[in-house]
């Protein structure tokens, strides 16, 4: 391994006046649109819903999979609206973070930032997980400990070096990696209609016959599909042309990531019928349909696309969950080293390091206590969505009240942001009622003690200094006078 080069560090305080995004210590306008929308597509892991994803939500929704997959897509792409709401107008790393203190004040900030922070970090967990479990595939199960163990630091510790490096390496490398690896799903999806001599499932298409309970759980799910594809908000610093390119990303990789979860999912129902096992019951759907029309040599290239994809996942998510702890760190609400820049390599290099150590340690000592693999994932996947589920009711909700501050609210902005929370709503729901079963059913209350620590430490951190408030509320004044150049 390289060299890291020898850090000169300097600390990040708001200005007083908007001095672009030079102020942050990282690489300034690095980013082509490309490049900002692999960081999208990257922290979906589209690759990860047809392998590991789609079987789940198949086991509640059954024949209604597809929509919804198509219930989300719409859902996720009026939240990207609400979100562009911001993103149009002004970037910086601190994502959903920044924008609903612009609209909801300084607390409601901070319970955006501190559940984005889970939310990330626990999408990286869980998808370093899922690259543990088809390293396994492809490699043959490891039954001692130390091969699993050894599979989670083999992917964490690159994910780590690249995001410490360069920000521009990270990216280029997700677009690469996922696109391949949607494309190898795509092709077999492809083979396994034309093996079939069917393009056409009735029962897929009976609505009456769909479950609405089942299709409410599924949902959750579905949304987990998409988390993250909004992570190109935190590259506001290192974005070119910011306030274009920032909000094509964030609604094309919701596009992109819907119609080919909807295409994906429905052909996975298709394939499954009359195989010896169901979609629910398969552990990697998309090598069973390699194997069922004879072609196992393929369910191999996709296990190695699923490998890379859940690599690419797993950086994207340390990426978009360290420039959160950074922007916190900045202001002071989290240890001021977190808020340091790496001057050679103008990167989040504490905030990275940190949130690396986190992705590994957090699934390794799960599996060490005995938890299997997919249930690392399950579990955590879970208590992500309702981390971004948070934060996304929450931008919802604040577009609405910045619009009227700006003197912009139309009754467009109003449905926009009424559509996005009820959409939000039945998610929320079904994480509670009807109650899972065990532990998942005690999922929520780990999120809300997590939740709950976050604002004691905040409260503290209030009482303790007399300048967090106005570092926050200086931070925030910079970027309102950035709305106002960008309206």
């Amino acid at each position: 391994m390289a060299s890291t080069p020898k850090a000169t560090y300097h600390r990040m305080t708001p200005p007083s006046k908007p001095e672009g995004s030079k102020v942050y210590g990282l690489k300034h306008e690095c980013l082509s649109f490309p490049e900002v929308l692999s960081q999208c597509v990257a922290n979906i892991a589209p690759t990860l819903t047809p392998v590991m994803i789609a079987p789940l939500v198949f086991i509640a929704a059954g024949n209604g999979t597809w929509l919804a997959y198509l219930f989300a897509t719409m859902g996720l792409i009026a939240v990207g609206l609400n979100i562009n709401q911001f993103a149009r107008r002004s970037a910086s790393p601190g994502s959903l973070y920044s924008y609903i203190s612009i609209g909801l004040g300084v607390n409601l900030g901070f319970v955006a930032g501190w559940s984005l922070i889970a939310a990330y970090l626990l999408t990286g967990m869980a998808a370093l997980s899922g690259f543990v479990n088809y390293g396994t595939i492809l490699f043959g199960p490891s039954k001692p400990i130390l091969s699993t163990l050894l599979l989670y630091a083999l992917g964490a510790g690159p994910a780590w070096y690249i995001a410490y490096t360069d920000v521009k390496l990270s990216t280029r490398l997700m677009l690469v990696l996922e696109v391949a690896s949607m494309l190898l799903i795509l092709i077999l999806g492809a083979i396994v209609l034309a093996h079939r001599r069917q393009w056409w499932d009735p029962s897929q298409f009976k609505l009456r016959a769909t479950d609405v309970n089942g299709l409410k759980s599924g949902l959750i799910l579905a949304i987990f599909s998409f988390v993250g594809y909004e992570s190109a908000t935190t590259l506001g610093a290192e974005s070119r042309h910011p306030l274009v390119n920032i909000p094509r990303a964030v609604i094309g990789s919701a596009v992109i990531a819907g119609l080919f979860f909807i295409l994906t999912s429905y052909i996975a129902v298709l394939g499954f019928k009359g195989l010896n096992h169901s979609l629910g019951a398969s552990g990697a759907p998309y090598n069973d349909l390699a194997v069922a029309v004879g072609l196992p040599f393929f369910g191999v290239l996709i296990s190695i696309g699923a490998v890379v994809s859940t690599f690419a996942c797993t950086l994207a998510s340390i990426n978009a969950g360290a420039r959160v702890i950074f922007s916190l760190g900045r202001l002071g609400v989290l240890h001021s080293h977190l808020g340091r820049a790496h001057r050679a390599n103008e990167t989040p290099h504490h905030s990275a390091t940190l949130a690396s150590l986190l992705v590994f340690l957090v699934p390794a000592v799960l599996f060490v206590c005995k938890m299997s693999v997919l249930d690392i994932f399950n579990d955590l996947s879970t208590v992500a969505t309702y981390g971004f589920l948070v934060a996304y009711a929450l931008v919802s909700l604040a577009a609405m009240v910045y619009v009227k501050k700006v003197g912009s609210l139309t009754w467009g902005s109003v449905a926009l942001s009424v559509i996005s929370i009820a959409f939000l709503i039945p998610a929320f729901i079904a994480t509670v009622y009807p109650a899972p079963a065990p532990p998942l059913n005690y999922l929520p209350y780990l999120f809300a003690a997590y939740m709950l620590a976050g604002c004691i430490w905040f409260f503290v951190r209030r009482i303790r200094s007399e300048t967090l408030v106005h570092t926050i509320r200086a931070d925030l004044v910079r970027l309102r006078a950035q709305y106002s150049e960008g309206s």
